[in-house]
């Protein structure tokens, strides 16, 4: 890439492209290749003048030659990151801003007065025809609002003020389709199917780990249980049950077997399947459900329905206030200084604004969040539930040691067979096992026939024509009816109390005893105190461990209540219960067994990189790996609660007394108008301010 240093301190460069225009997407190209340097912190590119702006750490030279080296054409960057940016959609509302405030300066400064009333009479059919198509269907809104301000503005020869209204509601009316395409973008972003890999069948039949862009359609694809289904296709092997939710709103699994389609973005619960790709990318069933959050309230805060509501049922109120103005006084003058100024404006403008600002800041410490209503369920929620693993304790436990209770097999040989039933799950234990049989460089082939995965339980298998089961104490010994070995039992001594344990039993007798340690979070015992003093007043543990590690995990965080030996219906019953007493319930999961109940509480959060069903389901996922952002979370959504009901008030305030300063004659119309909309636009441009402070942030 050919560049000029235009300016340069020391950490900070910035450049000009030797290019002759730039477009959104290389600047988005661009942008990621630049933040995925370990080098650089921060980088802003503006599209217009083809400035880059880098912020780095390091030598300079070393700077200077990344950015020699840079390519458009073969740089490696995330596609899901270049079709998720918002570059293009800002850049274009701000240039529709900038020329209706331009337009409307030139022809006040340079047309003759009849061209302007021309123009004006012209622009106003619009808003009259709006307002007269409203009445006529026997609904009292805002455009019968608007159409009646400026049409008798218009009838008493006040084209400035007609102009002048029509001018701001089109301001108006770009911020208003700007924060809600905006807020579908993001939303979208948070929907989208985020499966880097899939496993690709080869000509072989073999299963290759390969990046999603490299699949083509006709490419057959193995889907695992607990994985997202990455491609629309056909179905051409095994059976599944899959969770079709985020696109049919399906509470039941539906079967897929041979002959089905499958559509992208589901979740395979059960089984596995093969499915031959239709279309590798872009016109996906599930991409396409952007178009249905377009219609969809389900998941506007009941404060941002209630605005909109609100602004509509207000303006009976506004036109019979005008009616009484002018019965009084006979003044059309002061008659007009009422329905200049309305509550709708402001109302329908800044709480979207307001929530949307919020989601964004989330999204600036790695949470997503799906909704408003999850936000403002979060800042009245009272209860949390944590599962314990991958949440309270690292997403990442190890093997600590591996136990024989045969001796007829070696330790190793026990943890490679472990690893060859675990390598497809995608549980934090069963990663566990399968780095530990890694980095021993084990050999872990395909020696099992078909594994049957019980959610909660554990894996049953056919090696070698021997049945092998592997899971908890009471999976493996009470379910299964294994036993153990004679003469074994006092190896159960050798033990570590702190571990989790998972038993390996081959025909029917225990052959091995997986110590797993997950060590606990650093900062969960913080985080658990911060949650409390936000104003949580139950904190909950639920797992699937023993009584005994459930214990020492819970009295080293410090909760309030915890349930071991749990299974997930368990989980979401907890969940049912405590909702029934009236209580807003947070669940914090991430993994397959997690996924009931965080489909059943009020806020579901899926942390970390667990299962992908747990974040498809979760009402908000956090990526960063810190327990701290909850707290965040639960800040931020307190703050959001207290901006908009600040808001309120200040509309009602500012707008009522607008009116009665018009009414009683001490400001013109024309004057109501503008800082009408000077305060709406100034309420909501103070909504789009970050509401934690600096300070506060995690």
């Amino acid at each position: 890439m050919k560049f000029a240093i235009k300016h340069e301190i020391k950490g900070r460069i910035r450049i000009h492209l030797t290019q002759k225009s730039m477009t959104y997407r290389q600047a988005d190209i661009l942008q990621c290749y630049l933040e995925a340097q370990t080098n650089v912190t921060r980088a802003s590119i503006y599209v217009r003048t083809r400035d880059v702006a880098v912020f780095y750490t390091g030598s300079r030279e070393a700077l200077i030659r990344l950015l020699s080296r840079f390519s458009y054409e073969t740089a490696q960057v995330s596609e899901t990151a270049l079709e998720n940016s918002g570059r293009e959609l800002n850049e274009t509302y701000k240039e529709k801003l900038i020329n209706s405030v331009v337009l409307r300066t030139l022809n006040k400064m340079f047309l003759p007065y009849p061209v302007r009333v021309a123009l004006t009479t012209a622009k106003s059919i619009k808003y009259l025809y709006h307002g007269v198509r409203t009445l006529l269907k026997g609904r009292l809104e805002v455009p019968v609002l608007d159409a009646t301000a400026i049409g008798v503005s218009m009838l008493r020869g006040d084209f400035n003020t007609a102009g002048s209204t029509m001018f701001l509601l089109g301001i108006g009316e770009i911020l208003e389709e700007w924060t809600h395409k905006k807020s579908v973008n993001d939303l979208a972003r948070s929907m989208s199917i985020n499966a880097e890999k899939v496993w690709l069948l080869n000509a072989e039949g073999q299963e290759v780990l390969v990046p999603v862009s490299s699949v083509m359609a006709g490419d057959l694809v193995r889907v695992h249980m607990g994985n997202v289904i990455p491609f629309d296709g056909n179905v051409v092997a095994g059976e599944a049950m899959v969770n079709q939710t985020s696109l049919t709103g399906e509470s039941v699994p539906v079967p897929k077997a041979e002959g089905s389609f499958a559509y992208a973005g589901t979740v395979l619960e059960e089984g596995e399947i093969t499915v031959r790709v239709k279309e590798a990318a872009g016109s996906s069933r599930y991409e396409k459900i952007v178009s249905m959050i377009e219609d969809s309230e389900k998941l506007k805060s009941s404060v941002e329905s209630n605005a909109e509501h609100l602004a509509d049922r207000l303006v009976p109120y506004t036109l019979a206030g005008t009616g009484v103005t002018w019965l009084l006084t006979r003044n059309m003058t002061r008659t007009l200084a009422v329905l200049m100024v309305d509550f709708s404006c402001a109302l329908k403008l800044a709480m979207p604004i307001t929530v949307l600002s919020a989601i964004r800041e989330a999204n600036t410490h790695s949470i997503t969040v799906k909704g408003g209503k999850y936000m403002e369920a979060m800042a009245d929620a009272t209860t949390i539930v944590f599962d314990k693993t991958g949440t309270l304790t690292k997403a990442k436990p190890v093997v600590a040691d591996v136990v024989p209770f045969n001796n007829e097999l070696s330790a190793d040989e026990l943890l490679r067979i472990a690893a060859c039933m675990e390598e497809h799950f995608p549980h934090s234990m069963a990663r566990a096992v399968v780095n530990a049989a890694r980095e021993k460089h084990l050999v872990h082939e395909e020696m099992h026939s078909k594994v049957e995965y019980i959610v909660a339980h554990g894996i049953s298998t056919t090696i070698e024509g021997k049945k092998a089961v592997i899971g908890s104490w009471h999976f493996v010994m009470e379910d299964e009816k294994c036993v153990i070995p004679d003469g074994m039992e006092d190896r159960f001594e050798h033990l570590p109390l702190e571990c989790s344990h998972l038993y390996l039993a081959i025909e029917g007798k225990l052959a091995a005893v997986i110590c797993i340690e997950d060590p606990l979070r650093e900062e969960a015992a913080d985080a658990v105190r911060e949650l409390k003093a936000a104003g949580i007043t139950k904190v909950v543990m639920m797992t699937g461990d023993s009584e005994r590690t459930a214990a020492a995990i819970a009295k080293r965080v410090g909760v309030d209540e915890y349930y071991s030996e749990v299974l997930p219906e368990d989980k979401a019953s907890f969940v049912e219960k405590e909702k029934a007493l009236g209580h807003k319930v947070i669940m914090i999961g991430d993994g397959i067994n997690d996924s009931l109940a965080l489909s059943s509480a009020n806020v579901g959060i899926a942390i970390s990189d667990g299962a992908a069903i747990a974040r498809e389901i979760a009402d908000v996922t956090i990526s960063a790996d810190n327990l701290h952002e909850i707290v965040t979370l639960k800040r931020l959504s307190t703050a959001l609660m207290k901006r908009i009901h600040n808001n309120y008030r200040t509309i009602i305030g500012v707008n009522g007394g607008l009116i009665a300063l018009g009414v009683t004659g001490v400001i013109m119309p024309t004057t109501s108008a503008l800082l009408h909309n000077m305060s709406t636009l100034t309420i909501s441009l103070r909504s789009m301010r970050n509401l934690l402070p600096k300070e506060e942030t995690l």
